[in-house]
């Protein structure tokens, strides 16, 4: 009787731990359970599955989200905050999350290409745009072509009224040797998946029962290929928008973390003083990710900014 009440509780351990970092969701705040978010849905761009998340009424506000990441992890904590005053539309990007992942020649403009097909298929128009690291050079890139005189016809990218650059690479390539994102390891590993502490300022967040639960969302997310694909491709180093942000003529906030380790503080002052009348927000003691690491002083910047 005892070994099968043993056997029951293993066995009752072991059903709550099977969907991965979902059986730590209390271990840690970075992890916002699904519960707690929108539901998911999902749309065809280009043939290939977009997930994403959509919650309130207002004016759109649209989140892209960076590197080897996905929405429920870098906005996670800011989505349903945004949505008291916003329409928030976040998706997960074409190679990440929980979207497809073809084997394709990932690069900005990819992404970039993406953006605009899945705010057509919504029938998006009046929006405003905002990207974290790889997403605010994605938004940032697609917002100077979306400006272009030339965009223009059936297929042309819709204009966003405001931009929210947060910590946005691109700058430079942070891909090349040397590069900034580059400190991020592709996770293969356990020890790799403790590299994202890298994003972070206070290092107590980065505990063992976060860096298991990491490790099990990379899993889940099967996103290694693209991560892989993105950072090898040589289109990037053409792809860079620090002698194009004059380009950027509408409302534009720059928030920055002080303390962040991959996309210097540095950046983030050229960031706003290229962009006509960027206004520039500095979170201090704070990494990479302020919506994810200080969300209350990200939301005070971004509710100020879009009011």
């Amino acid at each position: 009787m005892m070994r099968r009440n043993v056997l029951r509780v293993v066995l009752a351990v072991g059903f709550f731990a099977l969907p991965g970092w979902m059986g730590a969701q209390g271990t840690s705040p970075l992890f916002v359970p699904d519960s707690a978010l929108p539901p998911v849905k999902t749309v065809k761009v280009f043939g290939q599955k977009i997930v994403y998340y959509e919650a309130g009424s207002g004016p759109t506000l649209v989140l892209v989200h960076g590197f080897a990441s996905q929405a429920r992890f870098d906005w996670g904590r800011v989505i349903v905050p945004l949505s008291k005053h916003h329409h928030v539309i976040a998706m997960d990007q074409i190679g990440f999350g929980r979207s497809e992942k073809p084997f394709i020649d990932y690069s900005v403009q990819t992404y970039v290409d993406f953006l605009g097909e899945f705010l057509r298929t919504l029938k998006v128009e009046k929006f405003d745009l905002a990207g974290e690291s790889l997403g605010g050079w994605i938004v940032a890139d697609y917002t100077i072509q979306a400006l272009d005189p030339g965009n223009t016809g059936k297929y042309a990218l819709p204009k966003p009224s405001k931009l929210i650059l947060e910590d946005a690479a691109g700058h430079t390539d942070p891909f090349k040797a040397g590069g900034s994102v580059g400190k991020i390891p592709i996770t293969g590993t356990i020890q790799d998946a403790g590299g994202v502490a890298i994003v972070f300022y206070d290092k107590s967040l980065i505990t063992p029962e976060f860096v298991r639960a990491n490790f099990a969302m990379k899993l889940e997310a099967n996103d290694g290929m693209t991560e892989r694909l993105l950072t090898a491709n040589p289109k990037l180093a053409s792809e860079v928008v620090a002698g194009k942000l004059d380009r950027i003529t509408i409302p534009t906030l720059v928030v920055w973390g002080a303390n962040d380790q991959l996309v210097p503080l540095d950046d983030g002052k050229d960031y706003a003083a290229k962009i006509p009348n960027a206004r520039l927000v500095i979170v201090p003691e704070c990494g990479h990710a302020a919506s994810l690491e200080k969300p209350k002083e990200f939301l005070a910047a971004v509710d100020g900014f879009l009011k």
